[in-house]
């Protein structure tokens, strides 16, 4: 709506400035009446009310502003049409009127096309799906459909909210999700996610989760977050307004008294007008939010964009972040020669097969499918072990007091499963986290990129913490934390050290992310309170797209900075020059039209690639 009210605008001016020229060159109007020296024909005075109406709206606007506390330079442009007013120079009034309002509406166009990569991911949200009622196919809008519904994905199609394949065998593109460039092959009982476009077999799909809870569906609710937040960020340039207008008044009052003229003042005021750089700052911030949208990062606000710029604390959550949240077989133990290693895998494996507990699916996982054996008898006692039969032998695997009461305690200080076999205890399996491959060049990259402290927070044992930061290449590690600790110990960073980028996955890590100065959550797997919590969400499974979110935000801020600078040189210079009398108030005003456009497209530079240095990517 603020958008069209803008067009609006510009539009009225546009079609006063039509008459105008009509009038006054085709019908040679006369004047209606006179006030000392100045004429008012009936198009003056049209244009004189546009402009008394809309210098009344910005005063209004600059009036309420005062009252926040902000302080900006749109007082230079109602000084501009006023000083217009009053020397009676009614086209170079209609041209001011035409920049203040035209540089709104380039502004919106501007805006619009730096925020096309956002607005597509809205364009392609599911609306219709084709629900299967008795074998019939009935098209339903997708909000409808409820957990357990099928559905067909015909060709071509996207999957309309998560589910699983019941019936047939596809590929699946899940670039705009994952980030992955080679489409997915999709069996029955594999998981769909919404958002992601079927190959060339139909699919019989059953409906996992409502669409409000959906992968894709998730992602738009971020982007539409993001959109909805651009006004904290548009007034940039109000760093430089103070300076600015007292800068441009003086040279103003200057011209005016050197040359005795009052039309002198109105010349520096039209040159002075601010438009130029209220569209510097917020065309290259949503350029720079768009970017990140392009590398798969949803910026919720134009302040995070500047934060991470500037940030020197990095912090990471270990579980989920800078692992994969899957633990590998570290070490295998054996009691004694009666039984080897891969044998002892093979019986805890086997007995572990059934249990959803995350360790023996991923013991499970890290064993050959050969190895694994049938099981009967199978017993789960909670919190303790599991136990059953297999190949004869009578099997426990878990804690050490299920499965030997009567054995002395072991100093493990990792994350460890113990097996007994036929009453016997045979051993142990050690697991730990699989780091993410690509978490130590993440680390080695931000510290490229000017990290003065990166540290990792996390509610795991100290050795375990200990073991996981030497890999990944950090040094500053705090471990056996509670939730209430983390956000202390990011609280307790100091001054010099801040901003605090805080990097974290799951539900405990919600509290520290908004605790930090910018929040990012890894919310490839949907909506979690991480991401609800968080400045930023990665949707992809990659901690290194912390270093694209630090590059961009680097490379956006500085072109930010330079076009609002440029933006400021070249109007002064310009005021300079209309103080010797030697631009025309009109021709002021189209000068400024020109600074307008140079404006937005050094905004636009915000969506080019950063720098190798800026991505981290130079070698020290």
């Amino acid at each position: 709506m603020e958008n069209m009210k803008r067009q609006w605008k510009f539009i009225v001016v546009l079609i006063a400035g039509a008459f105008g020229l009509f009038s006054q060159f085709a019908l040679h109007s006369k004047s209606l009446f006179s006030i000392g020296n100045l004429q008012f024909p009936v198009h003056a005075i049209i244009i004189d009310i546009i402009g008394i109406l809309m210098a009344i709206s910005l005063l209004m606007e600059i009036f309420h502003d005062w009252k926040t506390g902000r302080y900006g330079v749109d007082i230079l442009a109602v000084i501009a049409v006023v000083s217009t007013i009053l020397i009676g120079d009614v086209w170079a009034e209609w041209m001011i009127l035409v920049m203040m309002t035209g540089g709104e509406t380039l502004e919106d166009y501007a805006t619009g096309q730096a925020n096309k990569e956002l607005r597509a991911l809205l364009d392609k949200t599911p609306r219709i799906a084709n629900k299967l009622v008795d074998g019939k196919i009935t098209e339903v809008k997708v909000d409808a459909l409820q957990v357990g519904d099928h559905v067909l994905i015909k060709p071509g199609q996207q999957v309309p909210v998560d589910g699983k394949i019941v019936k047939g065998t596809s590929s699946f593109d899940q670039s705009s999700l994952t980030g992955e460039s080679v489409p997915v092959s999709k069996n029955p009982g594999d998981d769909l996610m919404s958002g992601s476009v079927n190959g060339d077999v139909a699919v019989e799909m059953e409906v996992t989760k409502a669409a409000k809870d959906s992968e894709y569906q998730s992602i738009v609710a971020l982007v539409k977050s993001a959109q909805a937040q651009p006004a904290k960020f548009v007034k940039m340039a109000d760093r430089y307004a103070i300076p600015f207008t007292i800068i441009s008044l003086i040279i103003g009052g200057a011209a005016w008294i050197v040359s005795g003229d009052a039309t002198r003042f109105a010349e520096v005021m039209v040159v002075a007008s601010p438009c130029p750089l209220l569209i510097a700052a917020p065309v290259a911030l949503v350029s720079g939010m768009s970017s990140m949208s392009a590398h798969h990062i949803i910026v919720k606000s134009g302040p995070t964009l500047e934060k991470l710029a500037k940030a020197k604390t990095f912090a990471f959550d270990k579980t989920g972040t800078l692992t994969e949240n899957q633990l590998i077989v570290d070490q295998i133990v054996t009691a004694d020669d009666s039984i080897d290693q891969k044998e002892l895998q093979s019986l805890a494996a086997s007995v572990e097969q059934q249990s959803s507990h995350v360790i023996a699916s991923s013991l499970v996982k890290a064993t050959d499918k050969n190895l694994i054996h049938a099981v009967t008898n199978l017993k789960e006692t909670t919190a303790q072990g599991v136990e059953g039969d297999v190949d004869g032998k009578h099997v426990k695997v878990g804690k050490l007091s299920f499965v030997d009461p009567g054995h002395e305690k072991l100093d493990i200080t990792s994350t460890a499963i113990y097996i007994s076999v036929d009453g016997k205890f045979a051993g142990y399996i050690t697991l730990k986290d699989k780091m993410r491959p690509e978490s130590p060049k993440t680390i080695e990259r931000l510290l490229r990129q000017g990290a003065e402290d990166i540290m990792m927070l996390t509610g795991d044992h100290k050795q375990v913490a200990k073991k996981v930061a030497k890999e990944a290449g950090i040094t500053d590690v705090r471990s056996e934390l509670l939730p209430s600790q983390k956000i202390q110990a990011i609280k307790d960073v100091p001054k010099n050290l801040r901003p605090v980028v805080m990097t974290g996955d799951g539900v405990n890590d919600a509290p520290s992310l908004t605790a930090a100065d910018v929040g990012i959550a890894m919310g490839a797997k949907g909506a979690t309170a991480a991401s609800e919590s968080a400045d930023a969400v990665i949707m992809v499974n990659d901690i290194s797209k912390v270093n694209d979110a630090v590059a961009i935000s680097k490379h956006t801020m500085k072109v930010a900075n330079i076009d609002v600078l440029t933006a400021i040189g070249v109007v002064i210079i310009i005021e300079l020059i209309a103080f010797t009398g030697v631009i025309p108030a009109f021709w002021g005003a189209i000068l400024q039209e020109v600074v307008d456009m140079i404006t937005i497209s050094l905004g636009l530079l915000a969506k080019t690639k950063p720098s190798d240095k800026q991505f981290g990517l130079e070698e020290k």
